[in-house]
């Protein structure tokens, strides 16, 4: 059993910067793979970028460039470090992890322009 918690969202205007902090409790020693997922009103929930154990990562391209993602195996946390925001970034993010397929409840980024 996984359990996730996202945390770090909040109001920021286009340009700015924040990180984001999914923190993961349980049984975690099968997971492989993190993923930051995020959902805008009327949207289907998009993938946004993952890190494997071996630390290989991958983006969306919409967000290559201006995120990163890391992880901190002692804090059991992965973070999404997101900078040059712009409104079409807003949504409610979520960290998802494989195996077990887990899913926090997620954390909203709002960008203003």
């Amino acid at each position: 059993q996984v359990q996730l918690v996202e945390s770090g969202g909040g109001l920021v205007q286009a340009g700015g910067s924040l990180r984001l902090s999914c923190a993961a409790s349980g049984i975690l020693f099968s997971i492989k793979i993190v993923g930051w997922y995020r959902q805008a009103p009327g949207k289907q929930r998009e993938l946004v970028a993952i890190i494997t154990t071996g630390g290989n990562t991958n983006y969306a391209d919409s967000v290559k460039g201006r995120f990163t993602i890391s992880r901190d195996n002692a804090k059991n946390t992965v973070y999404l470090q997101m900078n040059s925001l712009k409104p079409e970034d807003t949504a409610v993010y979520y960290c998802n992890t494989v195996p077990p397929p887990s899913w926090g409840q997620g954390t909203q980024v709002t960008v203003s322009s």
